[in-house]
């Protein structure tokens, strides 16, 4: 019995490191599909921040006009994707008409919330 257990943990084990292997092209593709889809946008600008800035705060204001301005001079914001800075930073662009990107990923514990994105790709 106890060999029967062996061979069975070898075998998942060679299925493990097969579909990791595997799983690099994966990632790779993922790469490749995303910087396509950015070099479309054209220049942009990145804005960082806090997501538990709310609305209504000094900085979160701040982060809008100062996006809104660089939108109007013709630059994309990307930004994280999230509430707070990244909301107000992709809500600046948005009410400039500008482009606006919001570069985030689904977890078992949050999930992106804004909707002022000009696309969207998730990543598995």
């Amino acid at each position: 019995m106890n060999e029967v257990v062996k061979t069975i943990e070898q075998r998942r084990w060679a299925e493990s490191r097969a579909h990791s292997s595997w799983q690099i092209f994966k990632i790779m593709a993922e790469f490749v599909d995303g910087f396509e889809a950015l070099a479309r946008i054209g220049p942009c600008i990145s804005i960082f921040g806090s997501a538990r800035t709310p609305a209504g705060h000094p900085h979160y204001e701040l982060a809008v006009e100062i996006a809104r301005e660089l939108s109007q001079e013709g630059f994309g914001i990307i930004t994280g994707g999230g509430p707070g800075i990244m909301e107000a930073a992709n809500k600046g662009a948005y009410l400039a008409g500008g482009k606006s990107v919001g570069l985030a990923i689904s977890t078992a514990i949050k999930a992106c919330t804004s909707t002022t994105f000009l696309c969207g790709r998730p990543f598995l």
